[in-house]
């Protein structure tokens, strides 16, 4: 039993450990989904979160240490954004057919979640990088975390503000959405796509196909938009 800690010691500073924990974490939250009849409420990812948030704190280790391991998941999300491109390109027909109310929706949607984000911030008095943080909130993470350095935040804060929208993102979307009585599945996931980026993306999969591909759309095309409108905002609401 003694040579336990000393176990423990070696094994959690091994990259290995904390990829393999991501992966079971995960394999656990979507369990918990699928045996929940897969209510938004257990999110297999806020499931996830919450497993690695007790092992980490239970076992005292440093999310340093724990991002050694979990940077090969962090590294696909590379390649992940860039094949959004696919179901823009499989629905290229709806899209044409679309386009005007999609681009009117994508930005509108993209300066709302940049500017109400700022602005209520601001109200609650946060001031300087916690601000700057928060104007990519509704974009991927990859993308959102290029922008927070660009624009001097802290790209740590920006992803876990961009994983806490996701998540809260597809827990209500579908509730909210029957409530308003929105039937079109187009609208539905290009709509949680721009407000929700990935983890409302793969909500809407799991809700509806033509949803989801809709919602691969929104998101890539919002994180290219708020990239573009980011900065500019920014320094408007800032010089205000």
């Amino acid at each position: 039993m003694t040579e336990l800690p000393d176990i423990w010691s070696y094994l959690s500073q091994t990259p290995l450990l904390w990829l393999t924990a991501t992966l079971l974490a995960y394999v656990a939250g979507d369990a918990a989904f699928r045996a929940a009849g897969r209510s938004p409420l257990v999110n297999p990812v806020l499931v996830a979160m919450v497993i690695l948030s007790l092992v980490l704190w239970g076992t005292g280790t440093p999310y340093s240490t724990y991002f050694e391991g979990a940077q090969f998941v962090h590294f696909m999300l590379g390649p992940a954004t860039v094949a959004l491109a696919l179901p823009l390109w499989s629905n290229l027909h709806h899209v044409r057919a679309t386009l005007v109310p999609m681009a009117g929706a994508l930005l509108v949607g993209s300066v709302v979640a940049i500017v109400s984000a700022l602005w209520i911030a601001q109200s609650l008095g946060v001031t300087g990088q916690a601000l700057v943080s928060l104007a990519p909130k509704s974009t991927t993470a990859p993308v959102a975390i290029g922008i927070s350095e660009q624009l001097g935040g802290l790209p740590t804060l920006t992803a876990a503000l961009v994983i806490l929208t996701g998540i809260l993102g597809a827990v209500i979307v579908t509730p909210m959405m029957n409530a308003m009585g929105i039937r079109d599945w187009r609208a539905r996931g290009f709509a949680v796509g721009v407000a929700a980026h990935g983890i409302g993306t793969a909500r809407a999969f799991q809700v509806n196909e033509t949803a989801g591909a809709f919602a691969g759309i929104g998101m890539g095309l919002n994180a290219l938009l708020t990239a573009i409108l980011a900065p500019w905002l920014v320094a408007l609401m800032l010089a205000g």
